[in-house]
């Protein structure tokens, strides 16, 4: 087979929902192919390590076998190996281990005071992170 563009590659192993999603990550330097920037028509090759950053974790992708149409996505670790590290993906459940407001069953919605009280200590939590 042919190579493919990096952009409809990431497409069709279901990384990205559309292709347009991925061409615009791609030219906001949010997809890397071997530790190098690279544009939507950058062309992909098996063996091609790739990293996605979404949010605040970095996916990293091993090219296994190409393909141009979308696949389902029980065929997509016939095409690409997941290899993030497990670091990262501990990124996910920081934010609902570290803040966690409990309210008692059946009070309901905050009120507008409680929703600022909230705010205040979710930004008050924030900055003391980034602190670190």
């Amino acid at each position: 087979m042919e190579d493919i563009r990096l952009d409809k590659y990431l497409w069709a192993v279901r990384i990205f929902k559309t292709r347009s999603d991925a061409a615009d990550a791609i030219r906001n330097n949010k997809v890397t192919v071997n530790d190098a920037y690279a544009k939507p028509s950058r062309e992909v090759k098996i063996g091609d390590r790739i990293a996605v950053r979404k949010m605040q974790v970095t996916y990293s992708y091993k090219v296994v076998d190409l393909v141009s149409s979308r696949q389902p996505a029980k065929n997509v670790p016939q095409f690409c190996l997941n290899i993030t590290p497990q670091e990262e993906l501990d990124k996910l459940n920081v934010p609902r281990e570290t803040i966690f407001v409990m309210r008692d069953r059946g009070t309901g919605r905050p009120t507008k005071k409680e929703r600022r009280e909230l705010d205040s200590l979710m930004d008050n939590i924030c900055y003391e992170e980034e602190d670190f």
